[in-house]
């Protein structure tokens, strides 16, 4: 499925990545709805975008989560797309006495059991449509994982394998199953970040992702240049140092 003249739904799309495919995808002729935990920057992103639609979500939130779905198509029957791209990213430290498990909690909440919920409860619409398509944002990450993030890479990791799986299970139905993965990008996804000079600005990264977007046939992973060090590490032989490279 191309991404041209669709009703697309983006989650965590108020910030970041998430904001800025929104509004890339909107200029291409795109219907578009956007998912935020913060309704006042939710409403900012909605304001700045008129014809944009959205929905203040909590992904972690079990009841609102189960609920959604239902809201958003009775509002918008005609969703061709869902892409999973909420998240959260912490640092952690296995080393320290005690160890504390909130952040790896809401990790594995956020990145991983949200997206896999929310899968679940619009295949069966997305199955229904001539032309279909279900998104997942993975990172860099779960290829060669950054250790002061373990359980960020573990779920990114993991929702890649699932993404496989899906895309599987679903080979002979009318929706295709994407992976975005990207690299570092100039976000705020963590303090600082945005101003890194390693970060692969936003703009750069949003560009390249909406060409690929485009095409005719729009491949099963969505790699910009920049993430293919991670990507390709293991197969080309450069694991431990890549891994060396992003630990230091």
């Amino acid at each position: 499925m191309n991404f041209f003249n669709r009703t697309i739904l983006i989650t965590g799309g108020n910030s970041g990545i998430g904001e800025a495919l929104a509004e890339a995808l909107q200029a291409k002729g795109n219907r578009i709805i956007i998912t935020g935990r913060n309704a006042t920057s939710l409403q900012a992103t909605l304001d700045r975008n008129p014809g944009m639609s959205g929905f203040v979500l909590d992904v972690t939130d079990d009841t609102a989560l189960a609920a959604f779905p239902a809201l958003v198509l009775a509002d918008h029957p005609d969703l061709d797309a869902v892409i999973l791209n909420a998240g959260i990213m912490e640092a952690e430290d296995y080393a320290a006495d005690p160890v504390t498990l909130d952040v790896a909690e809401r990790t594995i909440a956020t990145n991983l059991t949200a997206p896999i919920r929310l899968a679940a409860a619009f295949l069966p619409h997305l199955r229904g449509r001539p032309q279909a398509a279900l998104v997942t944002v993975s990172s860099g990450l779960a290829f060669v994982p950054k250790a002061a993030n373990p359980v960020y890479s573990a779920t990114k990791a993991a929702i890649h394998s699932w993404t496989q799986s899906l895309r599987h299970q679903l080979r002979g139905t009318s929706v295709s199953v994407h992976e975005i993965a990207p690299p570092l990008v100039a976000t705020e996804l963590t303090p600082g970040q945005s101003i890194m000079s390693a970060a692969l600005p936003l703009e750069d990264f949003t560009r390249e992702v909406v060409e690929i977007l485009s095409w005719d046939e729009v491949p099963d992973e969505i790699l910009v240049a920049r993430v293919h060090f991670q990507r390709r590490a293991e197969e080309e032989g450069r694991y431990a140092a890549a891994f060396n490279a992003i630990n230091g």
